[in-house]
């Protein structure tokens, strides 16, 4: 499937790229429930078969929390990235899609470890690198701590 191709699939999302700008592969934003249904999509639909999710993450931004996803397809090589942006940084939520790929289990734990961003229907949502006493979420842009360089 040619990008052009797939950029017809994903109908109704907005790029995320102004059109003529080089990206390697096309990116698209979509509402917070939308994820699920659109990955699901595009990794059954034989057309596309976005069978591996290559990268799950996150970015503190000024207009909310972005989770982005990087799926690939292993037959026609290829790629989509999906945004998805959450206004709500107090209480930050969005489907989880690792009964799509077993893959984004450890992704979703390591956003929610440093993010904070909780995924529904997470099969094991807990920390994945900080402890369990640990305050806060230290990729965050509003998260303070008590380290100082000293000179």
């Amino acid at each position: 499937m040619t990008r052009e191709q797939l950029t017809a699939f994903v109908t109704g999302l907005v790029p995320a790229v102004k059109p003529g700008t080089s990206k390697q592969y096309p990116e698209f934003i979509l509402p917070v429930d939308g994820i699920y249904p659109l990955a699901l999509k595009l990794k059954e639909d034989p057309e596309t078969k976005m069978d591996y999710l290559f990268c799950l993450t996150a970015a503190d931004r000024k207009d909310g929390l972005h989770v982005i996803y990087h799926l690939t397809s292993s037959e026609s090589v290829e790629s989509v990235m999906l945004r998805v942006i959450l206004t709500d940084k107090a209480n930050p939520v969005i489907p989880s899609v690792s009964s799509i790929w077993k893959a984004a289990e450890y992704y979703e734990r390591e956003v929610f470890d440093l993010f904070g961003i909780r995924f529904e229907n997470h099969p094991d949502l807990r920390r994945i690198f900080l402890d369990d006493n640990w305050v806060g979420f230290p990729l965050r842009k509003d998260y303070k701590d008590d380290f100082t360089l000293q000179s």
